[in-house]
């Protein structure tokens, strides 16, 4: 994974040290003497813009690339991350899984600049404080994890996006099918005759168009963060929330650079929108059933964007294995992995098996009791002497 930090740095007005921007407060606020800075990142002016995707394949413009600023490159040998810092920065350790094994490397082809930005809403301490009580609310969880897992190593990241628009046209066939019943004649396992009714399709040609418009799929470009949890705190708003790219926002934190290019995001994008494609035109065939459904599928007006969405990551190491927690700098929304204590696992099958002991117990004795409250009663007779009259043995 690529990481850098943000490049631009904002002065305090009142003390001139580095103003960070500040979720909580919506602004940049110097982490010194807490003065809240003039400037607020996204009055700068612009727009958030889509982008022609054949002119980008084609060739990005040299100013649309890079940091615009000068830059030094490590790379992480345990977790391959390579993280781009200002030249002064002297890095000691990988920013996100802590291995000190570093090594310099040359700067690669600069990557494309985002263009918008979906800033941090959540702050650190309600994040600390909700991994904790996600931990508390995990039951397999070791009772030491909270201690272990180091919440305060938290760190605040921006993640890149590919956004994909397109509009499709799709001529679709198909045989279509409904369903209908006979009645039919067998004989049992008895040798009896029986009848029943038995299911069957009539088949009939049919076939149709189909126009959508596919806005905002998202494509993640990150290889750091674990790709099934990032999935599950999505959505990030898009559209409606991003601001245009200011660097204002990327103040103070950690910022990962994509790893999926445009084009395998682009192939990615265009897979997914032929399956979607395929689905809705699967939905319009008429009847119970259908087979053979061919599309034929024309996109056009295909834009993207890049983006920058805002996730809590912590990673911590329990054991011999490495854990994420992953936290939606948007909305909160939290997914993580976790160890598993067998002990616990261990208790909890015990207690199944007990409780599977004390029903069984319990219905063997109900069943016994009846039984014997049966046999208690003596048998009762006619008396031969007295007819009509009952007695007691």
């Amino acid at each position: 994974m690529d990481e850098v930090r943000a490049q631009n740095k904002f002065h305090c007005p009142s003390c001139g040290a580095e103003a960070v921007w500040n979720p909580a407060k919506q602004m940049l606020v110097c982490n010194y003497c807490g003065t809240s800075a003039p400037m607020q990142p996204g009055e700068t002016g612009g727009e958030v813009t889509e982008n022609c995707l054949i002119t980008a394949l084609r060739n990005i413009d040299p100013d649309h690339r890079g940091w615009a600023t000068a830059t030094r490159s490590v790379k992480c040998q345990s977790c391959q991350a390579i993280t781009v810092f200002e030249p002064s920065r002297a890095a000691q350790r990988c920013d996100f899984c802590g291995s000190a094994s570093i090594i310099p490397v040359d700067e690669q082809l600069r990557p494309i600049r985002p263009e918008s930005v979906l800033e941090f809403k959540i702050s650190e301490v309600n994040v600390r404080e909700s991994i904790r009580q996600w931990y508390g609310s995990r039951w397999f969880a070791p009772n030491k994890l909270a201690t272990k897992a180091l919440t305060d190593t938290v760190k605040g990241i921006y993640i890149p996006y590919w956004t994909f628009d397109a509009q499709v046209a799709a001529d679709w066939t198909a045989m279509s099918g409904d369903y209908y019943y006979e009645t039919e004649s067998y004989t049992d396992s008895n040798g009896n005759r029986q009848t029943r009714q038995v299911r069957k399709v009539r088949w009939y040609p049919s076939s149709g168009h189909l126009d959508h418009f596919f806005d905002d799929e998202l494509v993640p470009a990150t290889r750091g963060v674990d790709s099934t949890l990032l999935r599950k705190v999505e959505p990030f708003p898009t559209l409606q929330d991003l601001k245009p790219y200011d660097s204002g926002f990327l103040s103070g934190w950690i910022v990962e650079q994509y790893q999926i290019d445009l084009v395998a995001a682009a192939q990615s994008a265009q897979n997914t929108m032929e399956q979607k494609t395929r689905s809705l035109c699967a939905s319009q065939v008429p009847g119970d059933t259908h087979r053979d459904l061919q599309v034929d599928a024309d996109f056009s007006g295909q834009t993207f964007k890049h983006i920058l969405v805002p996730v809590w990551l912590l990673s911590y190491d329990y054991g011999h294995k490495s854990y994420q927690v992953v936290v939606n700098g948007y909305t909160g929304t939290i997914a993580g992995k976790y160890p598993k204590s067998w002990v616990k696992i261990t208790l909890l099958i015990l207690a199944i098996l007990a409780v599977i002991g004390v029903i069984a117990a319990l219905s063997n004795a109900s069943g016994g009791s009846s039984h014997r409250t049966k046999e208690s009663y003596p048998p009762i007779e006619r008396d031969r002497n007295l007819p009509g009259r009952l007695h007691f043995n």
